[in-house]
């Protein structure tokens, strides 16, 4: 029974009985006793007790049910969630200054006694990771919500001064007042040392990073501030400047040329953008109030591969990224200063990643769960979701399991030399060892619904490999016909830019409107062919050109209007149009004729003199995706691929990483570099592209 009823029935109770016993006593005859007379007055004087009572137990469970609310006006505000969340933003919008009073959803907090979790030895990570990913994650799910939220003993009062407020871009977000970064005052200017920002150390180091959320417009100033008198030159950005239209990070610097914030000028001296992330070179120059000035070189690292929701979906970009990072940033240099927006969630979780693999590699063990404890102690939250602290265990897997595989091109000859040597170190133990850890990709066939539905499985060429609907590209729906959407192509990033590529199969006699759709809708401009129309008397591609003249395809007329032959490959050139709206469009497809169905090209110069002109091609037709493709699409299409994305970082940085660009392509499309031998000739073409080159390019 709900207590709010029980007054009302307990009143009426004993006041029929107080009405009973006033009737029995007025009816009677006999003469009225003393103490019966007061039985009345004891009986409302208890009534009144029992109503005071109950009244007071309903009031304080009440008052227990609102606690869970909390206002943004509290002195200190644990458990914010926020936009750093897997799902961030769900439950409140708290990109724009909350109101005063606005409520704000808490995390689940920690049980009062919460569970120790100790370190894993290393050989025993990938068994410990697997049984905690069991069931959708529960146990990362029970290990992270037993974490500490932060510093019990913490307080904010710098953070919630009225001056300091509008500063702070998430109003529950805030550094805590022992590890706050302080500025120095400026004469004049209350609460102007303050910054929502704060040291956080490494696995040894004592405050190796500066945790900060993404400045807003009216704090960049005190961003740059805090850069020169904390002595930084590495900033690490983890977030973009708008995620899903909400603004996450004012731009703090610029395009081109130079800006001035507050006392300091920041010039741009030299940008590279690569597919996962930009690294941007700034000359900064601060002007002391005595008037001298001093410049300081400053490398913002911007990882622009993070979601708008959870976490990357392979920990290869993140870990290229870090290690770019340690690279960069010299040993004499003040903090790494890391932000994303709130300065929490991915901040966190870029921290710890490098603190675990330097403890992996000095103690030969992890302690994930005692590290985010401690570093909550200085900026609480840090590490925000379960997605996040999954996804730390996933890249440290990564890094244990594979370890450092980039190579500088200098070092390329003796590498291959261990690699086919019998008696190298049991860690070098061969070219076949080194592709059979490839297999260890899962082929996720979970994610191949699309490609698998009745309507759909006579398009593909070949039943293993179908395209990942998470990067499968979509064509435009047919008015009226279910399924039209589909084509066996998948999007594949390459090496400066995402879906650089569409790897596709040879379209098939009733795919070869589909496939010029496709052509069509994604403008692509080049055609990369590495099969034979027939090998060994079997079709492996459909003709899907004219010999001469034009053909119809649905709605699309193709005419050819040249057709080169060069040493290793054709060149022909197409007229694309579009029927409906006689629009027309220039498509040029090269055509490779080296490569037998089985084995590879005997030289590498054919393959990197195609994709020179490929390139070429590009930048003339604006970079829109390159369609390659073989007989499957799997096997000559990703060496052609892995090949360009490799010889693109070998000019551009002197380094190649063939294990990793080949991991990352099998799990954008299975079977990317099917064979030992496919995989062998990547290295060899490397070092043919090094040997041509290395009278005049910069390599060593």
């Amino acid at each position: 029974m709900d207590l709010v009823h029980v007054p009302v029935l307990v009143s009426s109770f004993l006041f029929s009985d107080v009405l009973s016993a006033t009737a029995n006593e007025t009816d009677s005859n006999s003469q009225p006793d003393k103490s019966s007379s007061f039985l009345p007055i004891i009986l409302v004087v208890l009534l009144l007790l029992i109503i005071l009572i109950l009244s007071a137990v309903y009031f304080f469970r009440f008052r227990n049910q609102r606690k869970a609310v909390v206002s943004t006006v509290d002195k200190k505000i644990p458990n914010g969630i926020l936009e750093e969340q897997g799902q961030e933003d769900s439950a409140a919008d708290l990109s724009t200054p909350c109101p005063p009073e606005q409520t704000v959803m808490l995390l689940t907090s920690s049980p009062t006694i919460s569970k120790k979790y100790t370190p894993i030895p290393v050989d025993c990570l990938e068994e410990e990771t697997r049984i905690r990913s069991a069931d959708d994650g529960k146990l990362f799910r029970e290990e992270f919500n037993s974490l500490p939220t932060g510093y019990i003993q913490g307080t904010y009062d710098e953070a919630n001064r009225e001056e300091n407020k509008e500063k702070n871009r998430y109003p529950n977000i805030l550094p805590y007042d022992h590890s706050r970064v302080v500025l120095s005052q400026t004469d004049g200017v209350p609460c102007s040392d303050y910054i929502n920002a704060s040291y956080i150390d490494g696995y040894k180091e004592k405050n190796k990073f500066i945790a900060a959320q993404g400045p807003k417009q009216e704090t960049v100033a005190d961003f740059w501030k805090m850069i020169w008198e904390q002595k930084c030159v590495t900033i690490v950005m983890l977030t973009n400047l708008k995620e899903r239209k909400e603004e996450k990070c004012h731009q703090y610097w610029p395009d081109q040329g130079c800006w001035t914030y507050g006392n300091t000028r920041v010039a741009v001296e030299d940008f590279t953008v690569l597919v996962d992330y930009t690294i941007r070179k700034f000359c900064v120059q601060y002007q002391a109030s005595d008037g001298t000035k001093s410049c300081r070189c400053v490398t913002q690292l911007h990882f622009t591969s993070w979601p708008d929701f959870g976490v990357p979906f392979t920990p290869i970009g993140m870990l290229k990224f870090l290690k770019k990072v340690k690279m960069v940033n010299p040993s004499f240099s003040g903090p790494i200063v890391v932000h994303c927006s709130a300065g929490v969630g991915r901040t966190g979780t870029f921290i710890v990643i490098d603190a675990m693999i330097n403890m992996m590699h000095t103690e030969q063990k992890i302690d994930v769960f005692g590290f985010i404890s401690r570093i909550r102690d200085q900026r609480s939250q840090l590490v925000q979701t379960d997605m996040q602290y999954s996804f730390i265990y996933q890249a440290l897997l990564e890094y244990y399991l594979y370890g450092d595989t980039e190579l500088d091109v200098s070092s390329l000859e003796g590498h291959l030399q261990k690699l086919h040597s019998t008696s190298a170190p049991f860690d070098r133990i061969g070219l076949e060892e080194e592709f059979r850890k490839l297999t260890n990709v899962r082929i996720m066939k979970e994610n191949m619904r699309t490609g698998n539905l009745p309507a759909n499985m006579r398009k593909n060429r070949v039943l293993q490999i179908i395209p990942y609907d998470f990067n499968r590209v979509i064509l435009s729906m047919k008015r009226g016909q279910e399924n039209t959407d589909y084509i066996n192509a998948s999007f594949v990033d390459g090496y400066r830019q995402k879906d650089y590529f569409i790897a596709t199969q040879g379209p098939l006699a009733h795919t070869v409107d589909d496939f010029w759709r496709m052509v069509w809708e994604w403008k692509s401009h080049s055609i990369v062919m590495l099969t034979e129309l027939q090998e060994r008397e079997q079709d492996k591609c459909f003709k899907y050109w004219p010999s001469e003249s034009s053909v119809s395809y649905g709605e699309y007329s193709v005419e050819i209007k040249g057709d080169i032959l060069c040493e290793t490959y054709s060149v022909r050139d197409f007229i694309l149009t579009f029927i409906p709206e006689k629009q027309t469009r220039l498509v040029r497809q090269f055509h490779f004729h080296g490569w037998p169905e089985i084995g590879i090209p005997t030289e590498g110069k054919g393959m990197i003199d195609i994709i020179a002109a490929v390139q070429k091609q590009q930048q003339q037709s604006g970079n829109h995706p390159i369609i390659v493709h073989c007989s499957a699409g799997a096997g000559r299409t990703g060496t052609f691929v892995a090949l360009s994305n490799i010889l693109e970082r070998v000019k551009a940085e002197g380094l190649l990483d063939v294990f990793q660009t080949v991991k990352s392509l099998r799990m954008q499309r299975p079977h990317m570099v099917q064979t030992l031998e496919q995989y062998e000739f990547c290295y060899r073409v490397v070092q043919d592209f090094v040997d041509i080159f290395s009278d005049y390019a910069n390599f060593k």
